[in-house]
């Protein structure tokens, strides 16, 4: 079996952004999951938010922050993303987050998928804090990737 490297050093050991520049534009998606846990009394609240519905706030939070991953992540390339989408699905334990994003580059965008899905759970979490301080962020991960050298990986879903 070949020994993976880390991609983010060069051969001196020295941090250093991957040089995709000879890599093929190629069409590229990520899909990325995070979940609220919230008590059933904060889920049935969120309509009624003074500072609006969290869930669409939380939408363009996650929208916003892929398009800024480069920015917050010092290794990441800016990438021209053609599509993010945010998708909230409530239960009685929270609220599952889906962000998924798409492009055509040199280089995934897994870290912009992955960035959506935290913040937008990180803005739900300021939109309901004052209902229960307990509310938790769990299981930011990445679900799916397409493209590129690698090729498509799967997870499967956490039970």
């Amino acid at each position: 079996m070949k020994k993976q490297k880390l991609s983010h050093y060069n051969a001196a050991g020295a941090v250093s952004m991957v040089d995709v520049s000879a890599k093929p534009l190629t069409s590229r998606s990520a899909i990325a999951r995070a979940y609220v846990a919230m008590p059933p009394e904060a889920i049935a609240a969120l309509p009624n938010n003074k500072k609006g519905d969290p869930l669409e706030v939380a939408r363009i939070a996650g929208i916003a922050a892929a398009k800024k991953t480069s920015e917050l992540i010092p290794l990441c390339h800016l990438l021209p993303l053609s599509h993010i989408a945010i998708e909230f699905r409530q239960d009685n334990g929270g609220i599952e987050i889906t962000a998924s994003a798409r492009t055509v580059a040199q280089t995934g965008v897994e870290m912009e998928a992955m960035t959506a899905a935290a913040v937008a759970a990180l803005t739900i979490y300021d939109m309901t804090k004052a209902l229960n301080k307990a509310i938790e962020i769990r299981e930011i991960h990445l679900l799916e990737k397409t493209g590129g050298k690698s090729g498509t990986f799967r997870r499967g879903r956490p039970k």
